[in-house]
């Protein structure tokens, strides 16, 4: 096809024109198209989800790769009988990419494994090394996440953007926050002194858990039942727990519940509150933090 398109053109255009020039010219002339095509797609994807901008995410995402794929496949023919053969082609240029582009084309291989092997995706909660974030965009080269914490207290935006080579899928270990449950363990821990009444501590803080902890334990548990066939995991309880322990500053309480990954300071803080609250009212029961004691005060020191 490429063949009868060139002569066309050398013919229209006469002898002046060598073949070289003319697939020059087709190559920005095919650029340009696919460039107008992929503009108009995407506005119309645009116009007809405007108010779903996960689907229009995805769709976006689609036809950047499919027409970016066919566009350098039509460049491969249109290029390739300058060769000996198409495989020669293939093999050259892969040759020299190798070596000049090596992190260029490890990246490639990362995006190629994210797409298919899926240990993120768009939305998920990510710890890549030391670095957390949402994952905003999966891009050919690199995965572009919002980042969280730093100098900002818990699990809330800094605001700034950090673009992650793909190639880090390979050498660095990836914590996904949404892989399994969409939801996460959160903790809570406290302590109260030993002369308090702690098991009237322990009905208060099993009743604020079970009042503002977020009751998504049936949904996380229908989760689990779905992903018995890929992963191994197993829960006795799902639903909120308070556990008891002795420490040497006084008696500690753990406060555990499960909650989607972007409301664990959210629902904390309700939590906190309440707390705050009901042992304020409480005569019996006092919180217990570092302190320190003087016992038997020598008198000599004293009228010093």
């Amino acid at each position: 096809m490429f063949e009868q398109i060139l002569i066309y053109w050398k013919q229209y255009l006469g002898q002046d024109w060598n073949d070289w020039q003319i697939k020059l010219a087709l190559s920005v002339v095919l650029w340009f198209f696919f460039s107008l095509l992929k503009r108009l797609l995407k506005n119309s994807v645009a116009r007809r989800l405007k108010g779903n901008p996960v689907a229009r995410y995805n769709w976006n995402k689609g036809i950047s790769y499919i027409l970016n794929g066919v566009s350098l496949l039509s460049l491969a023919f249109l290029w390739s009988n300058q060769f000996e053969s198409f495989a020669t082609f293939l093999g050259l240029l892969s040759a020299g990419l190798a070596i000049a582009f090596r992190d260029p084309i490890v990246n490639m291989a990362g995006w190629y494994y994210i797409v298919l092997r899926k240990p993120f995706k768009v939305g998920d909660r990510i710890q890549v090394g030391d670095k957390t974030g949402d994952v905003i965009d999966i891009k050919l080269f690199d995965f572009v996440m919002l980042e969280l914490g730093n100098w900002v207290h818990s699990d809330q935006s800094t605001g700034r953007l950090l673009s992650i080579p793909n190639m880090r899928v390979f050498n660095t270990d990836i914590a996904n926050y949404n892989a399994t449950l969409d939801f996460i363990w959160n903790e809570l821990e406290l302590e109260i002194t030993f002369d308090s009444n702690w098991g009237k501590a322990k009905s208060i803080l099993t009743e604020i858990l079970n009042q503002k902890a977020p009751t998504y334990y049936e949904q996380a548990r229908e989760n689990l039942r779905n992903m018995n066939g890929e992963y191994l995991i197993y829960y006795n309880k799902l639903t909120p727990i308070v556990y008891t322990s002795v420490e040497r500053e006084g008696i500690r309480f753990s406060l555990r519940y499960l909650c989607p990954p972007k409301q664990r300071r959210g629902s904390a803080e309700q939590i906190w509150e309440s707390i705050l609250l009901a042992f304020a009212k409480a005569e019996d029961i006092e919180w217990a933090y570092p302190t320190q004691r003087i016992i038997g005060w020598p008198e000599n020191e004293n009228k010093a």
